[in-house]
């Protein structure tokens, strides 16, 4: 038998998290988890009883040409960091793991080239949270130690571009 890594399990969960996602550019899907338990999914979507890009078929950072990682203030969504934060009681966190995937919402392929922006890294810090893992593809994943956005600064600060 084959058995999938655990890593990849909570991966796969966390890509199909994504397909929830309601952006017209980017879709992301993270999980948090505990001692080997799911504590909370999260999606990124528009506030609860607003319209999601989808519904309304703009979306504002797309149709002003806005750069990856940039003036994230105009777009509409939650982050799916941030609504997998808002869902889990911190003691659920603190130590625990955020797995995040990422699909393009047009092509529904994997992009492997993220990380969460700088203030979902804020969030990530204040939740007590100890790592993230990202997909890259099917069977690989970046590991980034929260600690290090700590011990860099610059990294949380805005001031480093993706």
């Amino acid at each position: 038998m084959n058995r999938r890594d655990k890593t990849n399990y909570y991966l796969d969960i966390a890509e199909t998290v994504c397909e929830r996602g309601t952006c017209l550019r980017r879709n992301f899907g993270a999980i948090i988890v505990h001692n080997d338990e799911i504590v909370s999914t999260g999606y990124n979507g528009a506030p609860r009883g607003l319209k999601n890009c989808c519904d309304l078929g703009i979306c504002t950072r797309e149709k002003l040409n806005v750069p990856r990682g940039q003036r994230y203030e105009l777009c509409r969504s939650v982050h799916a960091e941030a609504n997998c934060i808002i869902s889990a009681a911190r003691t659920d966190m603190l130590g625990a793991t955020l797995y995040l995937a990422c699909h393009n919402a047009v092509t529904g392929e994997l992009y492997g080239d993220v990380e969460p922006c700088t203030m979902c890294k804020r969030l990530i810090i204040n939740a007590g949270i100890k790592e993230v893992i990202v997909r890259v593809d099917r069977d690989s994943y970046n590991v980034i130690t929260v600690s290090d956005w700590i011990e860099n600064d610059k990294s949380i600060d805005g001031s480093e571009g993706y």
